[in-house]
């Protein structure tokens, strides 16, 4: 659980193998987020392979088997062990090399084997080694055995497939997937009677086991380079989109304003209601959890202000199409000890009323209405009243903002902003400043008793945190200024460096008026 929650707060998730990325699946995470970069293998082990060239075992002498792994249950050590035992008729020397430290019970349980099934000649117990004594660890070897009962990838089989050494490696979890390469054999994981019948057939059938080291040495340059695992994880960077990085820093910067700026008393109001309503009704012993919904929930930052603002117990229901916003907000709902299901989907006129679950009791939103649609708004209203459910849409901007000190263009801005923001943002021609009072009116429309109430951004240059939000609205006014008249560049350049002077000496301070809406179905509102 810990694990899928990490995972939901990140955008592009690398894995090392493509079994873990198929196993990632099983843990919410989507396959368009995935990127797999499978690790490779240094230089200096190449270079073992090459000084081996074509120096391969010879019939007379004792192969020498290598296992390279920290000495741990996982790596089952003890079933290579129990494997070799019975093999005392055969010619073989075995190395483990490897650290018996990590897990002190698990390394004195090797040596107290190795004494009690009479391997003190044949099995050698070197301790973690350093990159000389492993290279030439790898050198000195004829066959690389690995027992390991679950890998992510299993690195140490490409290292001794690229020191020319044949591999007899288990299956488990990835080592399926990187052990399939010429020069290696599998057997089944976590079987010792297996793995004893692998090493009898390859030490009794040398010219067998030089085959396949000859097909370790043959085939070794295609094994991955450090730059091949560079250029997948930067492509994986890459491919997280740029709109969720852009939304989810705006989103972060504008929350503090925004809890700042809403009216508490349409929250407690809200409150009592659901209280009067839904649990004095019941009993407030009543097992049955509110259900709350938050329409483009972003980051959470709506169901964040009011989880512990309404009455509990609450379940919530958070519709988000980005997925990476997505799970930071069910991420951070969770953390409050409440439920949270996603439905990462966008919102449309024709699929809202559908995508809302029936036994809502608040549709909310926040900084959202005022970029849709009169369609989507309809749909909306419809959506609500439908389900005689109460509606908290907050933080709709009201199409005024002031600046102190006042500058000559402040007005030509606001004029130039509020045009654009009836630009088509998805669901057609956007509302912008006057979807909130157009949501009263509908609402009433349907029986509800609606109020709306002014919440106001009140920035000021010289308060530690407003700053960064400061400089990215007026970046994003600029900008929208911009693509209503492209002319004005070079004034709306000076306004610009004119306001970032005056916000880097801390005497700028910027006022946004929004519109918070509460709707109560007139039958049973008490307010």
């Amino acid at each position: 659980q810990a694990e899928k929650r990490a995972l939901a707060v990140v955008g592009t998730v690398i894995t090392t193998s493509r079994y873990t990325a198929r196993r990632l699946r099983d843990f919410g995470v989507p396959g368009e987020r995935i990127v797999t970069a499978e690790p490779a293998v240094d230089d200096a082990v190449f270079a073992v392979g090459d000084a081996r060239g074509d120096s391969l075992l010879s019939d007379t002498e004792a192969p020498r088997l290598l296992c390279v792994a920290h000495l741990s249950e996982r790596k089952a050590q003890h079933q290579l062990l129990e494997a070799l035992a019975g093999l005392l008729d055969l010619d073989w020397h075995c190395t483990l090399a490897g650290s018996a430290t990590r897990s002190p019970a698990y390394g004195e349980r090797i040596r107290s084997a190795v004494a009690d099934l009479g391997l003190q000649e044949r099995v050698e117990l070197t301790g973690e080694l350093d990159d000389a004594a492993l290279l030439l660890a790898y050198q000195n070897a004829d066959l690389f055995v690995f027992p390991s009962t679950y890998e992510g990838y299993g690195m140490v089989v490409d290292e001794a497939l690229a020191a020319g050494l044949p591999v007899l490696s288990s299956d488990g979890g990835a080592l399926a997937d990187t052990a399939d390469k010429p020069g290696a054999v599998t057997f089944p994981a976590g079987d010792p009677s297996a793995l004893s019948a692998e090493l009898k057939r390859l030490l009794t059938n040398r010219s067998g086991l030089r085959e396949l080291a000859t097909a370790a040495i043959r085939h070794r340059h295609t094994l991955r380079r450090w730059a091949d695992v560079a250029r997948d994880i930067r492509a994986g960077l890459s491919a997280m989109p740029e709109s969720s990085r852009f939304s989810g820093d705006w989103l972060s910067l504008r929350e503090g304003a925004d809890h700042r700026a809403r009216d508490a008393g349409l929250t407690q109001v809200l409150a009592d209601w659901l209280t009067a309503r839904y649990k004095a009704q019941a009993g407030m012993q009543s097992e049955a959890p509110l259900h709350l919904a938050d329409l483009g929930t972003g980051r959470g930052s709506n169901p964040v202000h009011l989880v512990r603002r309404l009455p509990l117990p609450q379940r919530w229901t958070l519709i988000e199409p980005d997925p990476l916003l997505a799970g930071v907000a069910q991420t951070r709902i969770e953390a409050e000890d409440v439920p949270a299901t996603l439905i990462q989907r966008a919102l449309t006129a024709d699929n809202l009323n559908a995508l809302l679950p029936d036994d809502l009791h608040l549709v909310a939103a926040s900084a959202l209405i005022d970029l849709v649609s009169r369609p989507w708004l309809e749909a909306l209203a419809d959506a609500i009243a439908r389900r005689r459910a109460a509606t908290l849409i907050v933080l709709s901007y009201s199409g005024v903002f002031r600046l102190t000190p006042p500058h000559p263009m402040d007005q030509g801005l606001a004029e130039w902003v509020n045009a654009h923001q009836h630009s088509d943002k998805g669901s057609g021609a956007a509302l912008g400043p006057e979807a909130a009072p157009l949501l009263k009116t509908l609402l009433q429309n349907r029986h509800y008793q609606v109020t709306l109430a002014p919440s106001c951004w009140r920035l000021d240059s010289a308060k530690a945190g407003d700053g960064d939000l400061m400089r990215e609205l007026m970046a994003g006014w600029v900008e929208a200024a911009l693509e209503q008249t492209p002319g004005d560049a070079e004034a709306l350049q000076q306004w610009q460096a004119r306001r970032l002077a005056e916000l880097a000496s801390g005497e700028l301070r910027i006022e946004v008026d929004h519109w918070d809406l509460l709707g109560l179905p007139v039958d049973e509102a008490k307010v």
